[in-house]
């Protein structure tokens, strides 16, 4: 007899600064999706608490190292603004959220980065993108990243799919970070780059599979 057929769907999510106005919605949202066996580990961008740290690194001349730690720091901020009120619980550990927990958890990554951030490099290449990345390896899941745009646009259209290799170099809504880990120590991982600025299309492209660009 099967005690639970309903299928489980496990997602690390990067949600990013760009979505600040509505990105608390969208962290309410993904609570819909707990009855169909969906569960998220949510790692959060740095919003303008990074945006900050990097007129510090330009004004101040700080060290990349220093501006780094900064930055992770930033996301813990952000962290915390999309915790407030959505019911998500904050946690500091790489980890599918356990039964009984919430289908919401987000991650604190600053002692979880401390601890191992084997193939970050500490400079702005390598910004929450790549933290995300790097979680989501780390799980065996593809990553997710919400933004505010419908995915990466080449010639005016969003490509359905690529390959990291394409972009490297070039200017797009994913960090040059993330695609040298999708060719090195993250190689046969992928992220979904998917508009996020309307929780309830987001949800529907995430049921359906369809929008945005997958990028491997």
């Amino acid at each position: 007899m099967l005690v639970n057929s309903k299928p489980m769907h496990f997602y690390v999510l990067k949600v990013g600064g760009s979505l600040i106005a509505s990105s608390r919605e969208l962290i309410r949202s993904l609570f819909t999706l707990a009855d169909e066996g969906y569960s998220f580990l949510v790692v959060p961008g740095g919003g303008p608490m990074a945006d900050l740290v990097w007129d510090l690194f330009i004004q101040h001349k700080l060290s990349e190292e220093a501006a780094h730690w900064m930055a992770i720091l930033a996301m813990e901020q952000y962290a915390h603004f999309l915790a407030d009120g959505t019911g998500a619980r904050l946690t500091g550990d790489i980890r599918r959220p356990h039964r009984g927990c919430p289908a919401v958890e987000i991650l604190l990554p600053y002692r979880a980065m401390q601890e191992d951030d084997s193939g970050l490099e500490h400079n702005w290449n390598y910004t929450s993108d790549s933290v995300a990345m790097l979680v989501a390896f780390r799980l065996g899941s593809a990553l997710i990243k919400a933004t505010d745009v419908d995915g990466v646009i080449i010639g005016g259209e969003v490509q359905e799919e690529l390959c990291a290799s394409h972009l490297v170099g070039k200017e797009s809504c994913i960090d040059q970070g993330t695609l040298c880990l999708l060719q090195g120590l993250c190689r046969g991982g992928s992220v979904w780059v998917l508009n996020g600025s309307d929780p309830q299309k987001f949800i529907s492209s995430l049921r359906s599979g369809k929008g945005g660009t997958i990028i491997r």
